[in-house]
């Protein structure tokens, strides 16, 4: 799948964020080894410690369908927004630090990281065997 078609579909998930708090609305397109993509949106709630990122909720769907390793990811908020802390330290459960993180911007500009980049020093599963 090219980064434009990964681009669309979380600008398309971003639509359907429910960001009443922030008025920042995330969509994030994840997909995984097997090709199978997930779109995630934020989900805001009054009690702040209840907020899910877009990230977070893609890469959530795609897991609970039984896929596991995720390849790309591709995070789109009208400012360009990285993707937060946790959702880094939920990327590294389900992909390697070579992972190509994407964020982009309604005016099309975009950056491409490895997820290592991004989060130096991770805590990831091999720590914990």
């Amino acid at each position: 799948m090219s980064d434009k078609k990964l681009r669309d579909l979380a600008l398309d998930a971003s639509t359907r964020s429910h960001s009443p708090y922030s008025k920042a609305k995330v969509g994030s397109a994840v997909m995984t080894e097997a090709g199978h993509v997930f779109q995630g949106c934020n989900i805001e709630n009054s009690s702040f410690g209840g907020t899910v990122c877009a990230e977070r909720v893609a890469i959530w769907k795609a897991v609970s369908e039984g896929h596991k390793k995720i390849k790309k990811i591709y995070v789109y908020t009208d400012a360009g927004w990285p993707p937060c802390g946790i959702c880094l330290q939920v990327m590294t459960e389900f992909a390697s630090l070579d992972l190509e993180v994407t964020f982009g911007d309604k005016q099309g500009n975009e950056k491409t990281k490895k997820l290592g980049e991004l989060l130096t020093s991770a805590f990831t599963p091999d720590h914990l065997k």
